[in-house]
């Protein structure tokens, strides 16, 4: 019998959840240095800014103020790094390949959103593969399948003021993260899974995901760490890689980003100054 080949561990992008406030998120994305998309619309009814890199990006997601349909599940979570988002190629061989490996996904949904491009509205269209409700406490963990690539990563759209040029890890908090690691290496394989101190990490092509306890997170990011509120487990910081520190510092002061760590290795930015999750730099 052919048995289905699982995917690999590719990271598409990382997403920011601003519930209904998406001027503020916007404006507080770009003080910290990044060039946004214009606003887009989803099919589904909820609206995004983009920070493109070189093979993933950072996604601002929001429903309009008032909204009394589309995804009002956004409400349901406090703002801050609600989504971490794995890379497909073809998602219903993704789906069929976690289906009959027991992981609990959801049938694929496609929609789209419209983009302008040289003067000319197209619209780009995905098709994802989410996690059934329920499956992890922390927020939302599905698969992207982009149909229209050259629509999403245009190169006008990757220099940012802070020079970042991709993600390299996103932090979890989870109290045992040994548990909660098992759902990854259903889904890429034990060997990716690696023990860490704190926690485990999940290799994601370039990048990984850290699974860690709250302790953990306070040791390495102290006063900078996201509000909780009242959450055991959350997802609660990206690190992203910059052409420089220097240059990052400079963006940072430059959109009047307050009490910034800063070291010879990394810059932190407080959770409360970047919409509840706290941000990581290094070179």
């Amino acid at each position: 019998m052919l048995r289905m080949t699982l995917p690999a561990a590719t990271l598409d992008h990382v997403v920011i959840n601003a519930r209904d406030d998406m001027d503020s998120a916007a404006d507080t994305y770009r003080r910290l240095g990044f060039t946004l998309t214009a606003r887009g619309y989803h099919s589904l009814g909820s609206m995004n800014h983009l920070a493109m890199f070189g093979t993933d990006y950072l996604e601002l997601i929001a429903v309009p103020k008032g909204a009394t349909s589309g995804r009002l599940e956004l409400l349901a979570f406090p703002a801050g790094l609600n989504g971490l988002v794995f890379g497909s190629e073809d998602s219903a061989a993704t789906h069929a390949a976690l289906s009959a490996a027991g992981v609990p996904v959801e049938p694929p949904i496609e929609f789209t959103r419209p983009v302008r491009i040289d003067g000319a509205d197209r619209d780009a269209r995905f098709r994802t593969v989410r996690m059934k409700a329920g499956t992890v406490p922390y927020g939302r963990v599905y698969f992207c399948h982009h149909f229209t690539r050259d629509l999403v990563w245009r190169d006008e759209w990757r220099h940012h003021a802070n020079g970042v040029v991709a993600i390299a890890r996103a932090v979890i908090v989870e109290p045992d993260p040994a548990a909660a690691a098992r759902l990854y290496a259903t889904m890429f394989g034990p060997e990716l899974v690696r023990d860490i101190d704190g926690g485990k990490a999940l290799i994601v092509g370039n990048a990984r995901f850290d699974i860690v306890t709250e302790a953990a997170l306070r040791h390495r990011f102290g006063d900078a760490c996201p509000d909780a509120e009242g959450r055991a487990a959350y997802m609660a910081a990206l690190t992203f890689r910059t052409a420089s520190l220097a240059m990052a510092a400079r963006a940072l002061r430059t959109g009047g980003i307050a009490g910034v760590v800063e070291s010879e290795e990394r810059l932190v930015v407080p959770a409360r100054q970047a919409f509840n999750a706290t941000l990581e730099f290094i070179p």
